[in-house]
């Protein structure tokens, strides 16, 4: 015969067990990698509202977004690259090459721009494919072969750049066949709402998406993983983990030739110093987002988040009215904020 005594004891464990999985749900909400990014752009944009009435209103968001969209889309490769446990440290002057090589090789081949950017993506995914390849080969650290590539994909641009056009700049190819179509691919503006957003947006959202599928919905996002992580490990379990690394180059390659493209169409015309220093970015908006430098560890829409702090920092500092003297000396902080922030989450999650 079941007692008072026995229901409630019996109501008191389901309450019990309930609260721990609550417990439990809340826990693995905290210490996804992007969760700490998650509340350092919180606290940003909500000192930006305060200290700068011009960054709220719509028209400010949709130019956070843009800024935030051209580093996110490079952010979202590298961030892959870095769960893969690697580092490229040429993918700020490979955005500035695949721009050149489409622009030089239409101009001076009278090519319409569509087959100059095909061209280019294929000397794009040529640097990475290099790229991974002596990775693998020579068991030579990332670091230090991106690094060679950096300064060799630097002169190249520099010095062909002049040997063709006689100057630093490439040509305007805004009168050149295929113009307008590319432009409305990769540099095209929608209203919403009366405001006017850049495409690039829409393709940094998409790319973070197929991402996200890949890395957490298919066999090839584990062996990313798992390489990341260990890959001699990986390997010993069946793991291609050469073709894995060098695809993961080759992504980034792409995302470069993609932001490449949208320079060209967007100014017509393309500096051959451009893009220098513009890895670092990458590379703070996915670790901001949650990628380990270590690797192995990491989310496509951790970088997104990063590369949105990015982006409001850079905006909102002009819209604040600060000293431009101080621009990097803010944006530093605001990242050191975000990256402190992502710690103490994962730290507070990580004790309960």
């Amino acid at each position: 015969m079941t007692t008072q005594a026995d229901l409630n004891l019996e109501t008191h464990t389901v309450v019990r067990d309930e609260r721990v999985k609550e417990q439990n749900r809340l826990q693995r909400l905290l210490i996804r990698p992007e969760m700490g990014a998650f509340v350092g752009a919180v606290g940003i944009f909500v000192l930006f509202l305060i200290v700068a009435p011009p960054f709220r209103t719509p028209e400010a968001l949709a130019t956070v977004l843009y800024a935030s969209s051209t580093i996110g889309i490079m952010a979202v490769g590298v961030g892959v690259l870095m769960i893969g446990g690697e580092f490229d440290l040429s993918s700020g002057v490979a955005v500035t090459t695949t721009s050149l090589a489409a622009s030089m090789l239409s101009y001076n081949l009278h090519l319409n721009l569509w087959v100059g950017a095909a061209l280019s993506l294929v000397i794009a995914l040529a640097v990475g494919f290099f790229n991974g390849y002596m990775v693998m080969r020579t068991k030579i650290p990332s670091f230090l072969i991106t690094l060679s590539s950096f300064f060799m994909l630097t002169g190249i641009n520099l010095a062909v750049t002049k040997l063709l056009s006689g100057q630093v700049a490439t040509p305007s190819v805004s009168d050149m066949q295929g113009f307008d179509s590319g432009k409305t691919v990769f540099a095209s503006s929608f209203t919403i709402l009366g405001v006017s957003v850049r495409v690039t947006v829409l393709w940094w959202i998409l790319f973070t998406a197929i991402a996200t599928y890949v890395l957490f919905r298919t066999r090839v996002g584990n062996w990313i993983f798992a390489v990341g992580g260990n890959q001699d490990s990986a390997r010993a379990v069946g793991v291609p983990v050469t073709k894995v690394k060098i695809g993961l180059f080759m992504v980034v390659s792409f995302c470069a030739w993609f932001v490449g493209m949208h320079l060209l169409f967007a100014f017509n015309t393309v500096q051959s110093g451009q893009g220098i220093g513009n890895e670092f970015f990458y590379i703070i908006a996915a670790v901001v987002g949650g990628c380990l430098l270590t690797g192995g560890y990491g989310t496509a829409i951790g970088t997104l988040i990063g590369a949105f702090i990015f982006g409001m920092t850079n905006q909102g500092i002009v819209y604040a009215g600060w000293n431009p003297d101080w621009f990097k000396f803010f944006l530093g902080a605001m990242l050191l904020f975000a990256v402190i922030a992502n710690n103490v989450v994962r730290n507070y999650a990580a004790k309960r």
